[in-house]
């Protein structure tokens, strides 16, 4: 068996994944399966994949799904993984051609307070995203990377297999297709530690298309994700000024999704209380922002 499933979620992003497939093909060390899941493509997704498995160089696994968001197709994914360990690479994303061998090296002989490893993320020019991870830490929790530790842009995260089945999918709402991705992140981090690496591990290109470059647009459009996520941050955020964001960011959320009843979902009434006025305002900016 593999040692490592590369996934990837992909939604009408056939014109993209020749790069990634590419990439793949040139990685040092071929121990890890491609897992696409196409969530609800209607391009030439599933023809693509299936030239591509009809080559052989990769061993590659293709599941097709009823579009239900990324964080759906990442439910799919951790359903469907058998290797011990996973990363996902996003369909606009690709590896460097090293990256499957350093992922692999670095994650051998974890101790079993480790859930994975944190590595970093570059741009096709070689710059890093955001910051290094400092050389000080031997053990983090991801969201002390950028609440305790000050760590700036996106991290790539590869996690052993058994401990991400251990917890709840991410859950789907009518007419909405995103659930921030960190919620499960959060909730590994309440119980296990990752190893920092600093090497890049993902090679990273924005697209205007994605849910990066359309926030205040996602913020409107899937208000019942985001106040799910934001319960979660509130509870186990690790300062005041976290909380209190993120408690500002439930109430406009509540007001988006027409449910007020979010806010009586929070461990922490008084707090979300007093961001009833900033989150009511929150709510006609994002409003303005996103017409």
């Amino acid at each position: 068996m593999k040692s490592l499933t590369v996934f990837t979620t992909s939604y009408n992003r056939a014109y993209l994944l020749p790069q990634l497939y590419a990439s793949l093909c040139k990685q040092t060390i071929q121990d890890f399966i491609w897992l696409i899941v196409d969530d609800g493509s209607t391009d030439t997704t599933k023809s693509l994949v299936a030239s591509w498995q009809q080559e052989q160089i990769l061993q590659i696994q293709y599941i097709y799904q009823e579009n239900q968001g990324m964080h759906g197709g990442h439910n799919t994914a951790y359903q469907n993984i058998v290797t011990q360990f996973n990363v996902c690479i996003d369909s606009d994303d690709f590896m460097p051609d090293d990256a499957v061998a350093l992922i692999l090296v670095n994650c051998k002989n974890l101790d079993d307070n480790f859930a994975g490893i944190v590595g970093l993320d570059a741009n096709k020019q070689g710059k890093l995203i955001g910051t290094i991870i400092p050389e000080h830490l031997s053990a983090v929790k991801l969201n002390e990377l950028y609440s305790v530790h000050q760590v700036r842009g996106d991290k790539k995260i590869v996690y052993k297999t058994a401990i991400v089945k251990k917890y709840p999918s991410y859950p789907l709402y009518e007419n909405e297709r995103f659930v921030p991705l960190d919620y499960l992140y959060l909730l590994i981090d309440q119980d296990y530690d990752l190893k920092p690496v600093n090497a890049v591990f993902c090679i990273v290109e924005y697209q205007e298309d994605g849910s990066s470059m359309n926030m205040y647009k996602q913020y409107r459009k899937h208000p019942n994700g985001f106040a799910f996520s934001r319960i979660s941050r509130i509870k186990y955020g690790k300062t005041f000024k976290e909380r209190f964001k993120n408690a500002i960011h439930l109430v406009s959320s509540a007001v988006f999704a027409k449910n007020l009843s979010w806010l009586l979902k929070s461990d922490k009434p008084i707090l979300i209380i007093t961001a009833i006025p900033l989150g009511v305002a929150l709510n006609l900016y994002i409003r303005f922002k996103s017409l």
